[in-house]
């Protein structure tokens, strides 16, 4: 028994941020408060009143079918009769063969036997030789059952019920509820791969009338035992020594089983603290749904998520890399608002891709595409033309399709100013269909006239972190417009100065298709810019486009890239930049 080498007279103080002013574990509103280190006292016997014996069996499918045959109190009652009667016939050396659960009675008459050890030595001596008590019948109501399961090793722990119940609310309503049958029933649950059995001031059989003694099983000793050990010493320590990813995870799910919030949020700010991969955060967004609501997990799914949406916001270059991502994987990618791509027309192809390479059923695809993955597509976002395909699309409920399309179509009709207002009130939505994201080819406001000539005004609004973005060569597009039956478009540039030989911002009108037809264009490109706030007109110019050509401005505002960019930008309203072009056909 490990004995501890400590100043009982100046105990460690440690603050336990979970700890709420009842002392139970998870009540808290978030307030610090210093509790006691109590380690000194871990598995001691001169601090502790109970007694945790852990049985470790086979992790083979036999076992496990034979435990749950002994699942309930019911189960548990049949077998503690029928075994009482067979074990009276059994010698010792038949029983021996087996390693036995412990059944339970405590309602036993007292007896002369019940004060057999005189001092705390003996007492300590017998508990200590408690699991190794193999094939020994202890009488008629308590005995070794052989019918549940096999044990390959068996560790017993002193324990002390106050430091367990003040850091765990499992522990607290273990401990107060008593034994009474009826209550008993709730505590004897499955929780997971652990069983709980518990017996209490069983005097006649193990003459320890101040003991309790709770029995654990486990079937799979690597990740239930060790993370079982962790959580306890965390409740008297409130330190971890665990420090990879699989361990401080199979550390918080017994935490989790057990109520101990303050070591889930320790087991989350570790794992916050290790370098993020591919394969870890698609272990952190793959834990059971139980897991995943607690507050503690929160900050840790959320840097997952994001992790995940950064790696893969060029959802076109890590094309393999995201269709092999499941389902919690996907979703990350999907609500980012910074995917860099062409439209979200792109969006709803690829989805529709992954949902058929992983869903090759219709019926579970259109499970998925319903309740998950159809949420994430920002339908009002799409083209029409995309739209038209939506309807017809059998990967989609006819019904649901419908509505998406008709929403979508709403809020394309709606005035520019309703616009911002459903997007400003979607922005913080869980599932945001407003909102555009960071898209290749950026949307754009049209107004078109057609009398006394074909002409029309075109707004580009690009945010600061778009434009960022394009530095050192990189490049940007609107969605294409119309004018006259012809489609054109713009690209905003980062380009390289050829005179003076530093990075600058460029603006450019393309014509959309090849064709025969030649339009000769007048246009005029401006800027909003402080302190007036009004457009200003930055460059003019007439082309002849005979399809596939492109004519623009260089350097559009006559400045370096960094004084564009710079914090005291005369062309950033609210991180804003925005331009202007005017066409004009001629006749």
């Amino acid at each position: 028994m490990r004995k501890a080498n400590v100043d009982l007279s100046r105990p460690r103080m440690i603050t336990d941020s979970g700890a709420s002013p009842s002392g139970l574990a998870g009540e808290s509103g978030g307030s610090d408060k210093e509790v006691q280190d109590f380690a000194f006292a871990f598995n001691d016997r001169n601090f502790s009143d109970r007694v945790l014996v852990i049985e470790i069996v086979p992790d083979s499918p036999e076992a496990k079918l034979d435990v749950v045959g002994c699942s309930t109190v019911s189960d548990w009652a049949r077998n503690r009769k029928r075994r009482r009667a067979e074990i009276k016939r059994d010698s010792a050396e038949d029983i021996a063969v087996h390693r036995e659960e412990l059944v339970l009675n405590c309602n036993m008459p007292d007896t002369e036997d019940n004060t057999v050890f005189d001092n705390q030595d003996e007492e300590a001596a017998a508990m200590n030789e408690y699991p190794s008590a193999v094939g020994v019948n202890l009488g008629d109501d308590l005995a070794w059952n052989l019918d549940c399961h096999t044990v390959i090793k068996v560790r017993t722990l002193h324990v002390s019920s106050p430091i367990l119940a003040a850091r765990s609310p499992f522990f607290y309503k273990l401990f107060s509820n008593g034994m009474r049958e009826s209550e008993q029933r709730q505590l004897l649950q499955n929780i997971g791969p652990i069983f709980i059995w518990k017996l209490e001031n069983c005097s006649c059989a193990i003459s320890l009338p101040s003991l309790t003694i709770i029995t654990f099983s486990f079937f799979n000793p690597t990740t239930e035992e060790a993370p079982l050990l962790e959580v306890l010493n965390f409740m008297y320590s409130n330190t971890l020594s665990v420090m990879t990813p699989t361990g401080l995870l199979d550390v918080f799910k017994v935490a989790d089983k057990f109520e101990v919030a303050s070591c889930m949020r320790d087991c989350s700010r570790s794992l916050q603290k290790l370098p993020m991969t591919r394969e870890s955060a698609l272990l952190y967004l793959g834990l059971p749904s139980s897991i995943l609501i607690a507050d503690a997990v929160q900050p840790l799914t959320d840097a997952a998520k994001q992790f995940l949406a950064e790696r893969y916001k060029e959802i076109t270059k890590f094309q393999d890399e995201v269709l092999s991502l499941p389902l919690a994987g996907i979703e990350a990618v999907l609500s980012s608002n910074d995917l860099q791509v062409a439209s979200e027309d792109s969006i709803y192809d690829f989805v529709l891709k992954w949902a058929r390479t992983n869903y090759p059923k219709l019926e579970e695809r259109r499970e998925i595409l319903g309740q998950r993955l159809g949420r994430l597509i920002r339908f009002p976002q799409m083209s029409c033309r995309k739209l038209k395909k939506v309807l017809t699309c059998s990967d989609f409920d006819p019904g649901l399709a419908t509505k998406i399309v008709l929403e979508a179509l709403f809020y394309k009709s709606e005035t520019p100013h309703r616009q911002r207002t459903l997007a400003a009130a979607d922005s913080n939505a869980a599932y945001r269909r407003f909102v555009d994201r960071s898209y290749k080819y950026r949307p754009v406001k049209l107004v078109e006239f057609v009398e006394p000539r074909l002409q029309c005004s075109v707004f580009l609004d690009l945010k600061w972190e778009e434009c960022a973005r394009l530095f050192p060569a990189g490049r940007v597009y609107s969605q294409p417009f119309f004018l006259g039956g012809q489609g054109f478009f713009l690209s905003a540039h980062c380009n390289l100065d050829q005179q003076s030989l530093f990075h600058c911002f460029g603006l450019f009108l393309g014509m959309q298709e090849k064709g025969s037809a030649s339009f000769t264009v007048d246009y005029e490109f401006s800027a909003r810019s402080k302190p007036g706030e009004e457009f200003l007109t930055k460059f003019k110019g007439n082309y002849t486009f005979t399809g596939g050509k492109a004519v623009g401005y260089r350097n559009l505002l006559g400045i370096p890239w960094t004084a564009f960019m710079a914090d005291d930008s005369i062309y950033f309203l609210n991180s804003v930049l925005h331009l202007k072009a005017e066409l004009t056909i001629k006749q």
